[in-house]
């Protein structure tokens, strides 16, 4: 085990979301990888970019009716904070489901097709995911040298994305869950994400029997996502958690939140990637 992860392994595994700003853009770390000196990540916010209402302004999102050139120089302003080129990049467009890419060098610069998580053990092919209130799940083993980024929505955690994202890192790139870091990013809470029971009923069944992801609040059915990722984390076999614990409906200030902006909104980015 390398020096990083012997050091984190008895440190608190709740620690605070580091916020921090370059060139005007926001963005927040986790404060279990900040002495990970071998790859970059953020949460990027909704600032800092040049994107008009009601994208304003670091929208990232290329399909929800924003200027192109105002989403090509907000990626362009994001990245490069990160020593990262637009074209390095590569991204999946998101569908809501379980698939896993496996990428690498040949894979810079693309967008891959119908999948909802991506993992690399490749040094220089960042990995950049879009949210703006499904959960981001960020995922690093330390002595593989390896990092995954999942996008689970209801119907994402329905699928069990969080599962298969761990089984492609220990299956095809030889991991070990138990030495598997993971992030839970900023996303919409328990305190805002009502649905109705049937979701909740839905979602039950791909996590363990015992784990509570609802609670009920004046007649109304509240889904708890990021406990939802959580339960399914620590069923595959992870245990080393960090969770942000930031709400995207009560931090709209700093981040997208499609559900309270009615669906008209953009799309901030978590982006991970390896150093050369």
């Amino acid at each position: 085990m390398g020096d990083w992860a012997a050091s984190q392994v008895n440190e608190d595994r709740n620690l605070s979301m580091l916020r921090e700003c370059a060139d005007g853009v926001v963005y927040y770390r986790f404060g279990g990888l900040s002495q990970a000196n071998d790859l970059a990540h953020a949460a990027l916010t909704r600032i800092g970019g040049v994107s008009a209402p009601p994208y304003a302004t670091l929208n990232l999102g290329h399909t929800v009716g924003d200027d192109i050139g105002a989403v090509e120089e907000n990626h362009r302003r994001a990245l490069s904070l990160f020593g990262f080129e637009v074209d390095q990049t590569v991204s999946p467009y998101q569908v809501h489901g379980a698939r896993v890419g496996l990428v690498g060098r040949a894979h810079r610069g693309t967008v891959q097709p119908s999948c909802d998580a991506l993992v690399t053990d490749t040094p220089g092919v960042p990995l950049l995911l879009r949210f703006a209130d499904c959960v981001p799940i960020l995922l690093y083993d330390p002595v593989r040298r390896a990092i995954g980024v999942a996008h689970a929505g209801w119907r994402g955690a329905m699928a069990n994305v969080v599962g298969a994202t761990v089984r492609a890192l220990v299956e095809r790139l030889g991991c070990e869950p138990d030495r598997v870091w993971a992030g839970i990013g900023p996303a919409i809470g328990p305190c805002c994400y009502e649905v109705e029971a049937d979701v909740v009923a839905a979602v039950q069944t791909a996590c363990p029997v015992d784990a509570r992801i609802s609670r009920q609040a004046a007649g109304r059915t509240f889904l708890d996502l990021p406990g939802v990722v959580r339960t399914q984390l620590q069923a595959a076999g992870v245990s080393w958690i960090e969770d942000s614990n930031l709400c995207t409906a009560c931090h709209v200030d700093e981040f997208f939140s499609h559900r309270l902006e009615r669906g008209t909104t953009g799309r901030f980015g978590v982006l991970m990637g390896l150093l050369e």
